[in-house]
């Protein structure tokens, strides 16, 4: 017989600077499969301001990248148990901006980047979030396919959101690209595609356009 079980759990998450308060934007930046926060941080550094918080959240779920032993990985859910993935990732990343929030009396801007396998939960959680997200960047990946397009269209009608796909992405076929087209359609969003002629990694000075100006 299949039980359930709630209980405290430790997880990690870095951040681009000890919190000074000034800051007047808050950039959760979501990684891909297989990656940590430590390494994703570094390929953002470029990005570091004082008036700009990073936060990189580091999936709870970890695997050796290759047999069982050597570099481990870590991802954000698979097929198994996905339901409770769901839950368990929303919870670990509205505690952490619970826990910065409160820090603030003047609250920053708050801006979401979902990379590959980060981008789906970036958008499963803003999608629950109470609090107004300024825009979500998904780079190498989408929306999810589970989002309720009320829900969603509600929550994201006054974000910038932006579609960053690179020319030389092997992960995105034309298939699929035509599908997350009809999702968007389907979920009522208003979504920008930025094409750039790299692979499937991020390109920083793109990233920082696109976080601070308003491409139409």
């Amino acid at each position: 017989m299949k039980n359930t079980i709630k209980y405290d759990h430790i997880a990690h998450f870095r951040t681009s600077q000890v919190v000074n308060r000034g800051e007047t934007e808050i950039l959760f930046a979501l990684h891909g499969y297989g990656q940590l926060s430590e390494f994703f941080l570094r390929k953002l550094s470029p990005l570091f301001k004082e008036d700009r918080l990073i936060v990189v959240p580091e999936a709870t779920n970890y695997s050796y990248l290759e047999g069982f032993s050597g570099r481990v990985g870590a991802n954000w859910m698979t097929r198994h148990e996905r339901a409770s993935a769901i839950i368990n990732n929303n919870q670990f990343l509205n505690g952490i901006l619970e826990s910065l929030w409160i820090k603030y009396k003047e609250k920053p801007k708050l801006k979401v980047l979902g990379f590959s396998q980060g981008a789906a939960t970036a958008t499963r959680w803003v999608s629950q979030l109470s609090v107004p997200v300024e825009r979500l960047i998904l780079w190498g990946g989408g929306f999810a396919h589970d989002l309720e397009p009320g829900m969603a269209q509600e929550k994201l009608n006054d974000s910038l959101c932006y579609l960053a796909i690179g020319e030389q992405d092997h992960f995105l076929t034309p298939e699929s690209l035509q599908k997350q087209d009809q999702l968007v359609k389907d979920l009522g969003i208003k979504a920008k595609k930025v094409y750039y002629p790299g692979g499937h990694e991020i390109d920083v000075e793109l990233l920082e356009q696109l976080l601070v100006h308003h491409i139409s």
